[in-house]
Formats: C-alpha cells, sequence, structure tokens
C-alpha cells in the first residue's frame, strides 16, 4: 500500500507578503487588494503594461550576505526564504541520516531572468567583454533547488521542473511519487520567479495578455493577467515519518492529477483540464462531490476562464454549482512557476481555516463563466477537502487535492 503523504510545513514570499501571516492576511481580507501596484522594478515605456504584484519593500541585503548575492539570483533568493520558513515551520533537522531521504523539486518557468537580462545589458550596451563568472550556475533553472540542498545538507534527489505556470505543481506531483515509492521520507517542494523585468514584460506584451488595469478572474470585463513574482515551499513528509517525530500537519496531500493538451502551445483545451482533474480524483479514490472548494488556476484571460469553467462542468456535473470556486491570482497575481505551490499554500489555509478566500476585483458574471467564484468577499464553509489547479502555456495541467487531516 502506497504510503499516505502529508503537509507539515509551510512558505512563501510574494506580493501579497513575506510570509505566511502575511499571506494569509492578504488573501482573506475584504478590505482593497493593495498588492497589485505601479512597477518599480523597472520604468515601464509607454505603451508597456505598468502594474504588477511585486514583492514590497525587498532587500535583499537583509536577507543575504555580499558573497550570496553574487550566486543568488533574484528567484533562487525567493526559493531559499520560502523553504527556509516551511522547513522552519516543519521544525526539520537534518541529520545525516535525514539528509539522505530528503529530496528537493522545486520548480520554474522562467529561472534566472534578472542575470540574463542583466548580463545582456552589460555586454551589448555597456560593452562589457567578460560576464560575471557567476553567470550561469546563477542563471539556470536549477539553481534554486541546489542552493537549498546545499543550506540544508540535503543529499536526496534534487532537481527543477519546469512547465511553465504548472512547474511548482509538478514539483509537488514529482515529490508526492518519490515519497509513494520509497526514494525519500521528506520533501521540500515548491517553486520561485522573479520575472518582473523590461525584457521579460516586453516579450509578455506580445502575447496581448496582460491586464492594463487588474486582475479579475472570471469577471466581465477582464483584462488579462498579472504577473507577479515571489516563491512557495512546502514540507511533505510520508505519514509514519511525520507521526514518529510528533510533527504538526496541516494536511493530507491525497490525490495528484497531470495532463497534456497535446493541442497548442497557447490556447488551453478543456479536454487536457478534465483529464488533470479527473486523474487527481481517481488517485485520491474519491468523487466529485468530496470537493468543496477549488482553488481555481483563474488567470483573468477571457479564454483560459472560460475553458477552466466548462472544464469543471464537465467533471462535476450537477455538483459543479455547489462548489466554491476562486483565483487568488487576483491578490497575488499570476507567479508563473511559482503558482501552483503558493496556490496550494492558498488552498491549504482555507482548509484549515474553513474559510474560502474571494475572488477580488470581480465586477459582474460573465455568462460563459457561470459557477460561484465567491465574488470579493471571502465566506465561511465547511470544508474536507480541496482541490488546487494549474494549466499552462503548452497544455501542462496540474491539479492536486488536499483533504483535512483528523
Amino acid at each position: 500500500m502506497a504510503a499516505r503523504i502529508v503537509v507539515t510545513g509551510l512558505g512563501c514570499i510574494s506580493g501579497a507578503g513575506k510570509n505566511v501571516g502575511e499571506f494569509n492576511r492578504s488573501i482573506f481580507s475584504d478590505g482593497p487588494n493593495k498588492s497589485i501596484l505601479p512597477i518599480s522594478l523597472f520604468s515601464p515605456d509607454k505603451h508597456m503594461t505598468k502594474i504588477a504584484a511585486e514583492v514590497k519593500n525587498y532587500a535583499p541585503g537583509d536577507f543575504f550576505s555580499a558573497a550570496e548575492l553574487k550566486q543568488y539570483d533574484r528567484f533562487s533568493q525567493f526559493a531559499l526564504l520560502s523553504a527556509d520558513e516551511a522547513i522552519t515551520d516543519a521544525g526539520l533537522a537534518f541529520d545525516d541520516n535525514l539528509s539522505k531521504r530528503t529530496c528537493v523539486v522545486h520548480g520554474t518557468s522562467i529561472g534566472g531572468q534578472e542575470t540574463i537580462e542583466n548580463a545582456y545589458r552589460q555586454f551589448y550596451r555597456e560593452g562589457q567583454k567578460r560576464p560575471h563568472p557567476y553567470t550561469v550556475p546563477k542563471l539556470l533553472p536549477s539553481a534554486a533547488g541546489s542552493f537549498i540542498s546545499m543550506k540544508y545538507g540535503i543529499k536526496g534527489p534534487a532537481f527543477a521542473t519546469a512547465s511553465a505556470c504548472a512547474s511548482s505543481g509538478h514539483a509537488i506531483a514529482m515529490a508526492v511519487l518519490m515519497l509513494r515509492s520509497n526514494m525519500a521520507e521528506v520533501a521540500i517542494a515548491g517553486g520561485a520567479e522573479a520575472c518582473i523585468t523590461k525584457g521579460n514584460f516586453q516579450a509578455w506584451e506580445g502575447l496581448r495578455v496582460l491586464s492594463p488595469d487588474s486582475c479579475r478572474p472570471f469577471s466581465a470585463k477582464r483584462s488579462g493577467l498579472v504577473i507577479g513574482e515571489g516563491g512557495a515551499t512546502l514540507v511533505l513528509e510520508t505519514l509514519d515519518h511525520a507521526l514518529a517525530r510528533e510533527a504538526s500537519i496541516y494536511a493530507e496531500l491525497t490525490g495528484i492529477g497531470m495532463s497534456s493538451d497535446a493541442h497548442n502551445i497557447v490556447q488551453p483545451l478543456a479536454e487536457g483540464a478534465e483529464m488533470a482533474m479527473q486523474a487527481a480524483l481517481a488517485d485520491a479514490g474519491i468523487h466529485g462531490e468530496d470537493i468543496q472548494y477549488i482553488n481555481a488556476h483563474g488567470s483573468g484571460t477571457v479564454q483560459n476562464d472560460r475553458v477552466e469553467t466548462r472544464a469543471i462542468h464537465n467533471v462535476f456535473g450537477g455538483h459543479a454549482g455547489s462548489l466554491k470556486i476562486s483565483s487568488t491570482k487576483s491578490v497575488h497575481g499570476h507567479v508563473l512557476g511559482a503558482g501552483g505551490a503558493l496556490e496550494s499554500i492558498a488552498a491549504i489555509l482555507a482548509l484549515k481555516q474553513q474559510r474560502i478566500p474571494a475572488t477580488k476585483n470581480y465586477l459582474a458574471p460573465d455568462s460563459e463563466c457561470d459557477l460561484d467564484y465567491v465574488p470579493n468577499v471571502s465566506c465561511q464553509a465547511e470544508i474536507g477537502q480541496v482541490m488546487s489547479n494549474s494549466f499552462a502555456f503548452g497544455g501542462l495541467n496540474t491539479s492536486l487535492i488536499f483533504k483535512r487531516f483528523t
């Protein structure tokens, strides 16, 4: 029988807060959203989108030495900070045995974007002939996971997942598979992203999916997504290992689902999303009626929100109308490769507090988005099991199911 998997530690940093406590207050606040603001990390050109969900008042020197910052891209910094909070929260101490029985799986969509752009600017604009010697290891998507393993002496499998906006969803799913197969007893799983850079925004402008004003998922007059940044990490353990060390348990992770649309690099397909949700339900051994809340992918684009709504209808049938559904991207923005982990934390907090975070900035219903999206104001609810969806460019999909632990 496969091992049961539980969540024993949470850590995050994002535009919605520098730690889990601040993040919790932000996503459940019924006041105005203060996370999506004018960009300060660069000066947008005249015709560029001018808003993002930046980590506010972040000074790297407050957390890392000058020597460390020569090696850590901003995305690795966020990964390390979220991992440190999660590991501390879980109360883990890595002796020689545990270090060999722990894995690190940390996802990212883009990796060291700030490092790449700085190197290009120095070479092409400033005429610098030789880049910094740490440029290559600093920009690698796997850098964050490597630095986590180095900091804590973790010697089990360590690698990155890169599947666009599903990257950290896949990281969590891969961690579950390793725990179930006895390759490890503890997993440090999550993702990080730091792509609020001028070059990246110019590229996203070409896709015509960035909102000029706000992120309002599932709402009429929604105008696109808002890019965010940050990192999120979950500590996962086999239930036996967690009980043996008398760890506090947030939730049980009962189901993982993964699929590929095999359709189009940018256009989502309902069938792919349906397959991921159905696979997660099957893996958990439950029916759609057993889910009370879905933390939706809900990017805020016209097409994505309609497709996800259709997929939920098709998977949950008559139960779809009874579901509470929300997108916390309306608060913390679209954190790309870190989104699956950050939104899993939101789903776990909802489960723990028996409260549904609202879909903020909601204006009016869309005829093709006809479910209960908990508009603007959070609500109490009896929640036993929750699902968290991440659907990415390239048709790469993950769905995760968390169960209240009793």
